[in-house]
């Protein structure tokens, strides 16, 4: 392929950095409500036993994971080569952040998790692409 030819999987790796600035507003949102709820532990049972989280931590951590995926998708929008190899890292981050909703919203989490998986496929594969448009 040569450098002026461009493939549709360019507009595949715009689709990750549009997916990522939902996700990190929507994870920061998730981070803020904990922040908000009156509850200082959170928790659910399952076949190990009951798992408890620190709901203000767990807040934070989704405050900070969100606004970072927000910030690097515009980056990873506009081309930046740094941009695609920090989102990757990020996207990474959030795919086993939502395992933590897993036995509180399971299809939802699923969903999240599948879409991490496709963002790291396009950014990695036809990321470059990107820089190119």
């Amino acid at each position: 392929m040569s450098n002026t030819q461009r493939t549709g999987w360019a507009g595949w790796a715009a689709f990750a950095g549009i997916v990522m600035i939902i996700a990190g507003a929507w994870d920061a949102l998730n981070g803020l409500n904990a922040l908000l709820l009156p509850v200082e532990k959170w928790g659910w049972s399952g076949e190990a036993g009951t798992v408890f989280l620190d709901v203000v931590a767990w807040g934070w951590w989704h405050i900070i994971i969100g606004l970072a995926l927000v910030l690097v998708g515009i980056f990873v929008l506009r081309g930046a080569t740094w941009a695609r190899t920090i989102a990757v890292i990020l996207v990474a981050l959030n795919a086993i952040t939502q395992l933590s909703w897993l036995g509180v919203q399971p299809w939802w989490s699923l969903i999240m998790i599948a879409l991490d998986v496709i963002v790291i496929y396009a950014l990695t594969v036809h990321g470059r692409e990107l820089q190119r448009s």
